[in-house]
């Protein structure tokens, strides 16, 4: 569900999340854990090494989890706004935007952005359509 606040010119668009990265990721974990934990690989130590690389992520995937609950982002008229449990952290202009893409279309994992002084990637943990809609609508970049 997206929220909408009405601007003199544009709406602000705050995104809603997306769990299926941390989901897919999650998916990807445990059918490593149940790899390393069967027998199915021969060796004790690959087996060992499969365990251990399921479990990290693992825990990759509970921390993109906690970050998609209290992560928002914000697009207003004027800039992309960063929000955390509700609080303000980060702005960015679109004016100092010189190029954006997601990544990997068949199924958009990151989302890249660069500023005229840094480039940012941020993993795609909200509504996708609604992030490509919002910069196709408000940030114009001359190639």
């Amino acid at each position: 569900m997206t929220s909408t606040t009405a601007t003199s010119k544009q709406e602000t668009v705050t995104l809603s999340p997306d769990y299926r990265l941390p989901a897919a990721i999650l998916a990807i974990a445990l059918g490593l854990i149940f790899l390393g934990n069967s027998m199915i690989l021969g060796s004790q130590l690959f087996s060992l090494i499969v365990l251990i690389l399921g479990i990290i992520i693992s825990l990759f995937s509970f921390f993109l989890t906690l970050q998609t609950a209290i992560i928002r982002l914000s697009f207003t008229e004027e800039a992309l706004l960063v929000y955390r449990s509700q609080k303000l952290i980060r702005k960015f202009p679109y004016s100092d935007w010189s190029n954006w893409e997601i990544f990997w279309k068949p199924v958009p994992i990151l989302f890249y952005f660069r500023e005229v002084k840094s480039i940012h990637f941020v993993p795609v943990l909200f509504d996708v359509k609604t992030l490509r809609k919002c910069l196709e609508e408000r940030i114009t970049i001359n190639n």
